[in-house]
């Protein structure tokens, strides 16, 4: 029987990605996003467009809207019949300083990346514990373990992701619901530019100088960073290994980073960050 995968943020990037990858893995694939009339109107006339690929369904899904979140859960399950992969791949980086972020900002902040997946998560936990079986794939970070300044809040959600996921593997272990952390380092999308927000206060001037050395040196690193394909293919591994493995750098420089902050002292760590980061 044909599996299928339900991947939350498919326009672009990672989750474009994925979706392209079950795909031609032979799997069903239900590519949601906030705006599904996007692909299809800008892409229609496209052979690549997700909307012209067999065994792919475009829904909406906006991680803040419980109600989209529960009508793409039935809809996929209605025209395949069942859900076997969840992947939790929404999400966004606020960068700026943290003092000079809005209470606003903060809140859309959690409420995508953390609260989201939440949702969505626990929209999808029936169906899985009467199914006995599925797996869930949270889309974390690097930064889940480790902090660049300018980050504060997109670290602070990612930390919570790995801390939210390593929890509920414990409790979903009798329901045979595998749960599994994709942590990537820099990739190559547009996470830097269209899938990021930046506050700035004039109130602060004192933190401009900062800001803008510190973050057009990440912005440099993350131009050289892995194809978002070698992402997709982690998920892919995480989603089909039938282990109980939980976390998964997804890229050979995550792989060294997250090696390196296990290796070393927090002093030493913390000083190349500094140096790589030009503070």
């Amino acid at each position: 029987m044909t599996k299928t995968v339900l991947i939350t943020g498919a326009s672009s990037g990672i989750g474009r990605a994925t979706a392209l990858h079950f795909q031609k893995q032979g799997w069903n694939v239900a590519a949601t996003m906030r705006s599904p009339e996007k692909e299809l109107n800008q892409e229609s006339n496209n052979v690549n467009s997700l909307a012209n690929l067999d065994r792919v369904m475009l829904l909406k899904l906006d991680v803040t809207d419980r109600a989209t979140i529960a009508e793409a859960v039935k809809e996929t399950i209605r025209r395949f019949g069942a859900i076997d992969v969840l992947v939790n791949n929404a999400g966004y980086a606020m960068l700026g300083a943290f003092e000079t972020s809005t209470p606003e900002q903060i809140q859309r902040q959690f409420n995508t990346n953390v609260f989201g997946l939440m949702e969505t998560t626990r929209a999808i936990l029936p169906h899985f514990r009467d199914r006995k079986s599925g797996v869930i794939v949270n889309v974390a970070s690097i930064g889940g373990h480790m902090a660049f300044p300018m980050y504060s809040l997109y670290h602070s959600t990612k930390w919570a992701v790995e801390g939210f996921s390593e929890s509920l593997q414990h409790e979903l272990l009798a329901f045979n619901i595998r749960v599994k952390i994709i942590e990537p380092g820099p990739i190559k999308t547009d996470f830097y530019e269209r899938s990021a927000d930046r506050s700035s206060n004039p109130d602060f001037p004192e933190y401009d100088a900062f800001s803008d050395r510190v973050l057009t040196t990440l912005n440099k690193v993350g131009s050289t960073g892995a194809s978002p394909a070698v992402v997709a293919k982690a998920i892919y591994g995480a989603s089909t290994d039938n282990s109980w493995k939980l976390r998964y750098p997804a890229d050979p420089l995550a792989k060294q980073l997250l090696f390196l902050r296990k290796l070393l002292p927090d002093f030493l760590f913390t000083k190349i960050i500094r140096q790589s980061t030009n503070v």
